[in-house]
C-alpha cells in the first residue's frame, strides 16, 4: 500500500520512492527548513514577476500576452519537472518567474474593475493557509488514505475541467461553462466556495507529504521541488478567493 498520495502530481508518491536513499543518511537529505526556504525564494521570485507584469498594465500594455507566457511556459516548465526532478534547483525559479507573469497580469485587470481586490485575496490566501497549517500540525484533520482519494478525484477532473476552460478561451475567445466561473449567480458563487475548499485541503495533503518525503531522507534537490509544489497550490488558492470574492462584487 502506498505510504502516501497527494491530488497535487508534484507531490506524488513514486516521485520521493526514486530518490529514497534506503534510509541511509549522507547529511544532504530534504528538510523542512530547506523546503521552506526554497519555498521563500519562489515566492519573492514570483512576486517579482507580478509586479513587473503589473507595472506594464498599469503603463498601458496589453495584459494578454505576458498572461499567456505565464500560463503557458510555466505548464511546459511543470512537464520537465515532472521527469526531470533533479534539474528543479534552477527550473523550480524559471517557474515562479513565469507564474508571477500571470499572476500578476490576472491580478492588475481584477484591480482595475474591482481596486483593491487582490489585496484582500492575498490577505486571505495567507489567513486560509495558516489556519491550515494549524490543522494539520495539531492533527484537527487527519490525513487519511480515504481523504487524500477523494482530494486526488476531485482535483484531477478540476484541473480537467480548466483545462478545457483555458484551451477554449485561447482560441475561440469563449470558455466552456463560463457561467461557473464568470457569473455572481448561486450556483457559481458555490462553485467557487467549493473550489477554496479544494484548494485549501489540497495544502493539508501537501504539508503531508513534504514531511513524508522528509521521512524518506529524499535528496536535497527535492526541497526545491516540493517547493515548486507548494506554490503550485498557493496560487491556486489565490486565484480561486479573487475570483470568488469578485463575484461578492459584481
Amino acid at each position: 500500500m502506498a505510504l502516501f498520495k497527494s491530488s497535487n502530481p508534484v507531490f506524488q508518491e513514486k516521485r520521493f520512492q526514486g530518490t529514497v536513499l534506503e534510509g541511509i543518511s549522507t547529511g544532504e537529505e530534504m528538510t523542512m527548513k530547506g523546503t521552506m526556504n526554497k519555498f521563500g525564494v519562489l515566492i519573492m521570485l514570483m512576486i517579482g514577476s507580478t509586479l513587473l507584469a503589473w507595472t506594464q498594465f498599469d503603463k498601458g500594455a496589453d495584459p494578454k500576452p505576458l498572461m499567456y507566457i505565464g500560463v503557458f511556459g510555466g505548464l511546459a516548465v511543470s512537464l520537465v519537472l515532472a521527469f526531470k526532478m533533479r534539474w528543479a534547483s534552477f527550473l523550480a525559479p524559471i517557474f515562479a518567474i513565469l507564474e508571477g507573469l500571470f499572476v500578476g497580469s490576472i491580478s492588475a485587470m481584477y484591480n482595475y474593475a474591482y481596486p483593491g481586490l487582490p489585496v484582500q485575496a492575498v490577505a486571505l490566501t495567507l489567513l486560509v493557509c495558516l489556519v491550515m497549517f494549524l490543522i494539520y500540525r495539531y492533527r484537527i484533520i487527519k490525513v487519511t488514505s480515504k481523504l487524500r482519494t477523494v482530494i486526488v478525484v476531485a482535483t484531477s477532473a478540476v484541473a480537467l475541467f480548466y483545462l478545457i476552460q483555458w484551451t477554449t478561451y485561447a482560441f475561440t475567445g469563449s470558455a466552456v461553462a463560463s457561467s461557473l466561473t464568470s457569473t455572481n449567480t448561486p450556483l457559481s458563487i458555490g462553485f467557487s466556495i467549493l473550489m477554496v475548499a479544494l484548494a485549501s485541503f489540497n495544502l493539508l495533503l501537501n504539508f503531508d507529504t513534504v514531511e513524508k518525503g522528509i521521512e524518506m531522507k529524499a535528496p536535497k534537490y527535492m526541497e526545491w521541488y516540493s517547493g515548486f509544489g507548494l506554490l503550485v497550490t498557493v496560487v491556486w488558492l489565490y486565484l480561486e478567493i479573487l475570483r470568488l470574492l469578485s463575484k461578492f462584487k459584481d
